[in-house]
């Protein structure tokens, strides 16, 4: 072993170390299921904000989009960024503070199918049990990508077989999320947001210095860009700036589409029911957004800047190692090693968001709710450990295939999540005459859509699948809604007396 990589493996122990160190000592304060799904309602603001967008972006932000933007992407990243950048905006502005103080009032929901059930005053706890049936769905396949990402950057950096870097990066994860829960996770993902910005800032104005300045590397890039259409780096980079050059409105849409998803994405609505107060989530909102913007242009940026500035030039197939490449070669072995950790904190600070939010899906909504299950607190909280071990092992088991890309698995599972939730979140918040009929019936036409849409190509079937089922859900549930003649009055009332209710 090189005098490098007994750096960067130093280097790594220690962040490693760190995350369990924080499981640890918040394992003696998880007595009750809020306190480790909701860490007890008290995160402050920049702990709320850091943690919300890290578990967003997981290892998409430093390894799928860079690699879109590499491999002559810069429009569809481009594109697909401005979506997530105003999607991330308008779900802090409109829908935080009313669904933090609308699930404290609908008994105190620490779940979003326990806050649909509770709005729609659905007896019958049918949208508990599709609601748990996607989420658990979607989260292993988005958790699955987690796990790649982790395996990529280990078998990148120490040359370890894709298996092994599989198991490494779950249980570590799987040891501070069974450990500390929210508070852990939150605590964890705050660490790695900064760590993952500090990262993209400084390595895209490294790589700007060493081109040029802005200017120069621009011109470099586009240079590079006449290169490969002329088909100077061979066919499958002919063909995918080719491509690049001719993306049409259907191609604008389904990148502008992945804001949508934000409304519906549990892992991140969870944190707006976390924090401590609504007055806090204004401060949060303004952290949110300066975060996702720097991090955002330096992925696009990182990414396409290193077309010319890595050497030698990746292949198509490695396109997602692009930043692990660039941290490789730009900085020393110690430093590129912790700056190496930001890759494994992205994709660690969505991973063990997604398995604390299905654990609390099947343990609150599943076990407690439809089998009618009373447990302890601690019963409770032994429970979802349970719960999120065999979730991490599904995923494991969905994610052993090394040529499964990051960006494939992540775009799937937020196009069923937004498509199921997202429109659901908006009518129970706005729409007083929203009903369960409705819910029931957007929940299941919206995933539907999803898991039918994503397995047909061609034509119109190329637009992201996130666009029909956001559709499909709202139409089902406001049609049916208007259809229901027998409105629950106690729903009305409840949700009249949440409206008049002051922050």
């Amino acid at each position: 072993m090189s005098s490098a990589m007994i750096q960067q493996v130093i280097a790594f122990t220690i962040y490693l170390g760190l995350m369990i160190y924080i499981g640890i000592r918040w394992m003696s304060k998880n007595n009750s299921s809020e306190d480790f799904f909701l860490g007890g309602r008290n995160m402050g603001p920049w702990t709320t904000a850091l943690s919300a967008e890290a578990s967003d972006m997981s290892g998409w932000l430093l390894m799928g989009l860079p690699g879109v933007a590499y491999l002559g992407g810069l429009r569809e990243a481009f594109w697909t960024a401005l979506g997530l950048e105003i999607g991330t905006y308008l779900n802090w502005l409109i829908v935080a503070k009313p669904l933090r103080k609308y699930s404290i009032a609908c008994g105190n929901s620490i779940t979003i199918p326990e806050f649909l059930t509770n709005r729609f005053k659905d007896r019958k706890r049918i949208i508990s049990l599709i609601s748990t049936i996607f989420i658990v769905l979607f989260f292993v396949i988005y958790t699955a990508s987690g796990f790649v990402a982790c395996a990529k950057l280990l078998n990148t950096v120490f040359g370890l077989p894709y298996i092994c870097g599989l198991v490494i990066g779950m249980v570590v994860i799987l040891l501070y999320t069974l450990l500390g829960g929210f508070s852990a996770v939150c605590t964890t993902d705050f660490i790695q947001g900064t760590l993952m910005f500090i990262v993209l800032i400084i390595t895209i104005a490294i790589m700007m210095v060493t081109l040029g300045g802005p200017s120069n590397a621009v011109l470099k890039v586009q240079e590079f860009s006449s290169r490969a259409i002329s088909g100077e780096f061979g066919d499958i980079m002919k063909e995918k700036f080719t491509q690049n050059k001719s993306y049409g409105f259907m191609s604008i849409v389904s990148a502008l589409a992945w804001g949508l998803g934000y409304f519906g994405m549990p892992h991140i609505l969870v944190r707006f029911m976390g924090i401590r107060s609504n007055k806090e989530i204004t401060l949060s909102r303004r952290i949110a957004i300066i975060w996702v913007t720097i991090a955002f242009i330096g992925a696009v940026g990182v990414g396409s800047f290193a077309s010319v500035y890595l050497s030698p030039m990746l292949s198509a197939a490695e396109n997602e190692s692009v930043i692990i490449k660039a941290i490789m070669q730009t900085y020393p072995a110690f430093l590129g090693g912790i700056f190496l950790c930001a890759i494994l904190a992205a994709a660690m600070s969505t991973a063990d968001s997604q398995l604390l939010v299905a654990a609390s899906a099947f343990t609150e909504d599943f076990c407690q709710t439809l089998l009618k299950k009373k447990f302890s607190p601690k019963t409770t909280v032994l429970v979802s450990r349970i719960t999120v071990l065999a979730i991490a092992v599904i995923a494991f088991l969905l994610s052993l295939n090394e040529n499964s890309s990051i960006f494939g698995l992540v775009s799937y599972a937020w196009a069923g999540f937004g498509s199921t939730f997202g429109p659901l979140i908006l009518l129970a918040l706005f729409w007083r005459n929203a009903t369960a009929k409705g819910a029931i019936a957007g929940l299941a036409a919206g995933g539907i859509t999803v898991i039918v849409w994503h397995n047909l190509k061609g034509g119109i079937f190329n637009l992201y699948e996130i666009v029909p089922g956001f559709i499909m859900c709202l139409i089902f549930a406001i049609v049916v809604s208007l259809l229901d003649k027998n409105k629950d009055p106690e729903m009305l009332a409840d949700f009249d007396k949440y409206k008049a209710t002051a922050d």
